[in-house]
């Protein structure tokens, strides 16, 4: 506990996608909001997305040597005890060093080791879940931890009940911030404020489905009049660009990443998206009509679960991943048209907003940090 008038001492981990990192972020903008001399350490994994975003944003980043457990048979498999160990006691080493008032984890890799050790020590610890369906490492340290910040109602099926509060998912602030943007936006992306827009983004590592569907369509959307801002991911991201070329005189727009997802958003007429706990966040905050086209790839199918539950309030449209060949151009293209629906998919989607998530994590922080 942190003497009067002393700023908190935080440690943030987690990461692996830009899903984790994000949050992370955001609550870490929050902390120093309400105390700005807090000093906020991250611990991610070596080799991840957290190591190169989270300097970016500002805070300093320590990582572990930790991945994931592979579903298939695998050298990395047969290393993984060592690598939990070995993370676990530089975890100890770090929380010495440091000495934190309070840890959050956010999921992903890294977060398991530092939060077992954290927990170990006694220091107040609370864990930020982003999906319907709860991932593994959060399921391990429930038990453990103060407070299991949650994003979805029913959340009991995974967590203790008296230690959850539901708060939704914080996401970057100028995502909540879109009116009067969209002239800078288009004129950022270099597109026509005569013609609507779509915005395909199939989370921070590109989605592979997302992105042959549209490729496979480029001229259907080129001859609906339509303009595209498109996010690739690395993997595509060459053979985007190819595309881009033959399609750039009528408003193809791609990027491996996209850094100011603000103007992405307030650009947007439309959005194709992978249903990423994240990515649903963001939508609902920025109000935004959405095609919603979940990673089968994911534990426990918990992408289907986060899209299901907007369809299910008629504030988003569903495509399989294995329909989406044929029927998400189709569908993207005919919301477009039809002005009506949007309007309909906007109203409803904004219904489920929850745009104080990183005040309300931050605020059962500072009740166990006091």
């Amino acid at each position: 506990m942190p003497r009067q008038g002393q700023p908190y001492r935080v440690i943030i981990s987690g990461g692996g996608t830009g899903g984790h990192i994000y949050p992370a972020v955001a609550i870490a903008n929050q902390l120093r909001e309400i105390n700005s001399e807090a000093e906020i350490l991250f611990v991610g994994a070596q080799g991840k997305m957290e190591m190169t975003r989270v300097p970016e944003a500002g805070y300093k980043i320590v990582g572990l040597w930790i991945s994931g457990l592979q579903r298939r048979l695998t050298l990395d498999n047969l290393s993984f005890p060592l690598k939990v160990l070995r993370s676990v006691r530089v975890s100890h080493k770090i929380l010495k060093e440091f000495k934190p008032d309070a840890v959050v984890g956010v999921g992903g890799y890294a977060s398991g080791p530092l939060l077992y050790a954290a927990t170990s020590r006694g220091i107040p610890a609370l864990i930020q879940e982003q999906n319907s369906y709860a991932g593994i490492t959060n399921k391990l340290l429930a038990k453990r931890v103060h407070k299991v910040c949650v994003a979805y109602p029913g959340m009991e099926a995974f967590f203790p009940e008296d230690k959850i509060v539901l708060t939704g998912n914080p996401v970057r602030s100028d995502i909540m911030h879109l009116e009067g943007k969209r002239e800078e936006a288009l004129q950022h992306f270099g597109l026509s404020p005569e013609k609507k827009t779509i915005l395909v983004i199939g989370g921070s590592l590109g989605a592979r489905t997302i992105n042959q569907s549209i490729a496979a369509n480029l001229q259907s959307i080129a001859t609906a009049g339509y303009q595209l801002i498109w996010q690739t991911g690395k993997v595509f991201y060459p053979q985007a660009q190819e595309l881009e070329a033959k399609y750039k005189n009528q408003g193809v727009r791609t990027l491996d990443f996209i850094k100011l997802m603000d103007l992405a958003y307030a650009a947007a007429d439309v959005v194709i998206s992978r249903a990423g706990a994240l990515s649903i966040s963001e939508l609902c905050l920025a109000g935004k009509p959405a095609v919603l086209v979940p990673s089968p790839n994911v534990a426990e199918d918990h992408q289907t679960k986060n899209a299901m539950a907007l369809v299910e309030q008629q504030a988003a449209i569903l495509v399989r991943d294995a329909e989406a060949m044929e029927k998400l151009v189709p569908t993207a293209l005919q919301l477009v048209k039809d002005e009506k629906e949007q309007q309909r998919l906007h109203q409803n989607i904004l219904k489920m907003a929850r745009p104080n998530a990183a005040a309300d994590i931050v605020n059962e922080l500072v009740k166990l940090i006091r």
